[in-house]
């Protein structure tokens, strides 16, 4: 095998396919990323047999061929390279080694046969469709911060995706729960995805594609069957088991009797929870919050740091009430929203409560449910 390639590339594919090697592996080809050179192109391989990385890239292969290198080690080297420098690939047949050369620097690199390396067979895909990678992006960044990262319930380890009956229609469903808040995202459903089973896509795979999709041009394929997952990017194909579990019924902690709504400015109340949690109790961030007629008033109280109050300015009628909640699960819903202000629609200050986007540049296709705490 002996390639050349444009140094600027070779980095920005490495950094896509590098990022799902695991540091520490004790299966030492895992550590490795695959280099398939063929004419006029490179293949890059990673996996870490959950998840499977494969992008293309334009290279001049004056010999074709194939072998496996460290990924982190190889991203570290072209990342240092000067900018502009062509970067050529070698494996010696002598030594077994990759040589990589780029102007001055030589370096001389430890590979593993391709023989080795483990394929990920996605199988039968039979659900297909596609997303632009805008949309993509949304129902990502309006329901990751929601994933469980509690291990015993594995279940809640990723987003649920599912086709769901909306109020116009069918929609493709995205929902992320910890079991302290909820995050629900509904976009109309694209072709081929009304019929898909309900999917549990893990943490890791969420992560990898939301960096991807910066990238991305145009749609996004997306293929589905029981237990895979694959995603098109263009040159990036990135194929994902899927969790094997059993998401809970969603539905039934979506509260529909809570009556008593009260909306504020987003950006002032997302400020005002920041402030008052600087003397939070690091294990319980529990903010309390005082709604009455025509403000809120955030309070925390920590014994050994001190106390913090701020009032908010609020839409509210009513008798008022005491209701605690975790203030990081606030900013981050409030993190979320698009809209100039946030809706709360309360029952007691024992019930779940609903948050929801309103006024200027809101986005009705989101809802998020939050579990009160005892302050």
């Amino acid at each position: 095998m002996k390639i050349t390639l444009e140094r600027a590339a070779l980095l920005k594919s490495l950094n896509h396919v590098q990022s799902v090697v695991e540091r520490r592996n004790t299966i030492p080809i895992l550590s490795n990323v695959l280099l398939d050179a063929s004419k006029g192109k490179l293949s890059l391989t990673a996996t870490d047999l959950d998840i499977e990385i494969v992008e293309g890239l334009a290279a001049d292969a004056a010999r074709p061929g194939a072998t496996t290198a460290s990924a982190h080690m190889l991203y570290d080297i072209v990342r240092k390279l000067p900018d502009g420098s062509q970067v050529q690939l070698e494996l010696s047949g002598d030594t077994g080694r990759i040589q990589l050369s780029a102007g001055r620097s030589r370096f001389q690199l430890g590979a593993l046969p391709r023989e080795d390396f483990p394929a990920m067979s996605a199988g039968s895909l039979p659900h297909a469709f596609s997303s632009s990678a805008s949309d993509l992006t949304r129902l990502i960044d309006k329901t990751r911060f929601a994933i469980s990262t509690e291990e015993t319930r594995y279940y809640l380890n990723g987003i649920y995706l599912h086709a769901a009956k909306g109020k116009d229609g069918v929609t493709l469903r995205a929902v992320a729960t910890d079991g302290h808040r909820l995050a629900r995202f509904d976009m109309p459903a694209p072709a081929g995805a009304e019929g898909m089973p309900g999917v549990i896509i893990p943490r890791k795979t969420i992560a990898e594609i939301r960096k991807l999709v910066d990238d991305a041009q145009g749609e996004v394929e997306i293929a589905v069957s029981d237990t895979k997952i694959r995603f098109a990017f263009g040159e990036t194909v990135v194929t994902s088991k899927l969790i094997d579990g059993t998401f809970p019924d969603y539905q039934r902690v979506i509260p529909t009797g809570n009556d008593k709504p009260m909306f504020v400015d987003r950006g002032a109340f997302q400020e005002a929870v920041d402030r008052v949690s600087t003397v939070a109790s690091d294990r319980t961030r529990a903010v309390k919050m005082t709604v009455e007629d025509g403000k809120l008033t955030l309070n925390v109280v920590n014994p050994e740091q001190g106390s913090a109050s701020e009032e908010v300015v609020a839409d509210f009628a009513g008798d008022g009430f005491d209701i605690g909640f975790n203030a990081r699960y606030l900013m981050d819903i409030a993190s979320a929203l698009n809209g100039a202000q946030a809706q709360f629609l309360f029952a007691d200050a024992g019930s779940p409560t609903i948050v929801r986007d309103a006024g200027d540049g809101h986005d009705p296709a989101t809802l998020y449910v939050i579990m009160p705490m005892r302050v």
